[in-house]
This record gives C-alpha cells, sequence and structure tokens, in this order.
C-alpha cells in the first residue's frame, strides 16, 4: 500500500499543432491580391484620363458619386461614354424639329472637345521663348457657359495699351498674333469684350464706357490685320467697371480684354 501512494501521478500533454503554409501562414497572398487589384485600378484610372474628354470624366464621376448634385445629373446614352449631363444639355440649348437631340449633343461635345484642343495648343506654346513666355502670363483660359473664354489682362508691370488709351503695347500685339494663328483651329464665331478698372475721382467725361468699348474694337482691328477673318466676330462689346475680375475694383488686374469662341447654338441664338 505504501509503494502504490507514493508512485507519481501521470499527467499527460497535449500540444495543439497549428498548420501553415509557409511563413505566417498565408495572410501575404491575400496582401499581394489586394495590392495588385489596387495597382490594377490605379491604371485603369490613369488611361480613363488620358482616353476621355472633359464631359466624359465628369459622367464618370457622377456615376461613382453617392451624392449627385442635381444640376449635374447623368443621363444615359447609347454605346461606351456615349451618355452627356444636364449640363451639357443646358450648355448646347433646347432642341427643335429643325435640330434634333442627336445632332444638338454632337455639336455640343463638338464643341467643347474643339475648345480642349485650343486650351492645349495654348499652353503648349509655353517654354518656347522668353519672348512667348513673357507674353502668354498675360492669358487665361477657361470654358463656361457660352463658350471658350481667353482673357488678355494688365499686369502691375506690364500694361496692355498704352496710360488710359487704346493704343496697344507690343506684348498685346504679340498676343494678338498667337490667337489668330490658333482661332483656324475652330469654326466658332467670336465675340469681343473690353473691360476696365475703376478711377478714383469722378471725371467730367467718365473714360470707363468710352475706353472699354474702344480697346474691344481696337482687338477687333488687330485680328484683322493679323488675318482673322471678320465675318467671325459677331458682337464688339465694352463693359466699363461692371463686371471687375478682382475684388479691388480699382485694381489693374481688372483692365482686361475677354476674346469669346462661343459656342455654335448660342451664337446662332444671338444672331436671332
Amino acid at each position: 500500500m505504501s509503494r502504490q501512494n507514493e508512485a507519481r501521478p501521470i499527467i499527460i500533454k497535449r500540444k495543439k499543432v497549428v498548420s501553415g503554409d509557409g511563413h505566417h501562414g498565408g495572410a501575404w497572398k491575400v496582401a499581394y491580391a489586394d495590392f495588385v487589384t489596387a495597382m490594377m485600378a490605379f491604371f485603369l484610372m490613369m488611361w480613363l484620363l488620358g482616353a476621355t474628354t472633359e464631359s466624359q470624366r465628369r459622367g464618370l464621376a457622377d456615376y461613382f458619386n453617392p451624392s449627385i448634385p442635381v444640376h449635374r445629373i447623368s443621363s444615359g446614352g447609347e454605346g461606351m461614354f456615349g451618355g452627356d449631363d444636364l449640363e451639357t444639355r443646358a450648355q448646347i440649348g433646347p432642341t427643335t424639329p429643325d435640330r434634333p437631340r442627336s445632332e444638338s449633343t454632337e455639336a455640343g461635345q463638338s464643341d467643347t472637345e474643339s475648345f480642349e484642343d485650343v486650351q492645349q495648343r495654348l499652353s503648349g506654346l509655353g517654354g518656347e521663348s522668353p519672348v512667348m513666355d513673357d507674353a502668354l502670363r498675360h492669358v487665361l483660359t477657361r470654358v463656361t457657359d457660352e463658350g471658350l473664354v481667353i482673357e488678355l489682362f494688365d499686369l502691375p508691370d506690364a500694361p496692355l495699351f498704352d496710360g488710359d488709351s487704346d493704343q496697344p503695347m507690343p506684348v498685346l500685339t504679340r498676343i494678338v498674333a498667337i490667337v489668330a494663328q490658333i482661332f483656324p483651329m475652330v469654326v466658332n464665331p467670336l465675340a469681343i469684350e473690353g473691360h476696365t478698372r475703376s478711377y478714383t475721382v469722378v471725371q467730367a467725361n467718365d473714360p470707363r464706357w468710352a475706353l472699354s468699348t474702344s480697346r474691344a474694337d481696337r482687338i477687333r482691328r488687330l485680328l484683322d490685320q493679323a488675318g482673322f477673318d471678320p465675318a467671325r466676330v459677331a458682337r464688339v462689346t465694352g463693359h466699363a467697371d461692371r463686371r471687375p475680375a478682382d475684388p479691388n475694383p480699382m485694381a489693374v488686374r481688372n483692365n482686361r480684354l475677354e476674346l469669346i469662341l462661343l459656342r455654335r447654338q448660342g451664337a446662332a441664338s444671338d444672331r436671332r
């Protein structure tokens, strides 16, 4: 009995074996698959940016946007990237029996693509020479519902006109020669609008209206001399200081000219 009491108890240990596929198991395969998927999505996005127009990219953004604004709702369309949005339709204008919806849409898309070509051509001129760079620093472009706006503006150290007159400085003559070579890329009519800054002292003969109009007309004549077709000029307008580009009404930045390549549908409405 005593020998049985002195016997040690037998303890059985069971080891839990965890099977794994190499170092850290198979988690690296999941991480690698996620990485490859992300890279595919990245290169697909880069391809889309280069292969689509602005209106098509806007439609794609609307499709993937969970909260789409009311004024930019995409519509359906036939074919890949065939749809357009309400903003594009507003730019094109209402359809009429003489102008079917498909024709109106094609005209609007054609205008947008043409405007992009003009902008790319202008931006591509930068870096060709110091003289070209000096001229292009006076130029800004933007696409609006009305068309492509090419804005020519004064800089504090480089005005476009001699004082408060309509006599062009050499830099303005160079700019006009540049745009006159680019405008034949498109067939859209042109509107020319002049703007001036405000003046601190009210003068007996207010120069703002006459000055803005005479400067706009001076640009028309310079374009004519540079070979631009005068029949494409839809209107020449002076706005004085009523539409400032700078919050400071007396800033020289408000001395500017806007050359607007009009959308063809809108231009037809203006003529009517």
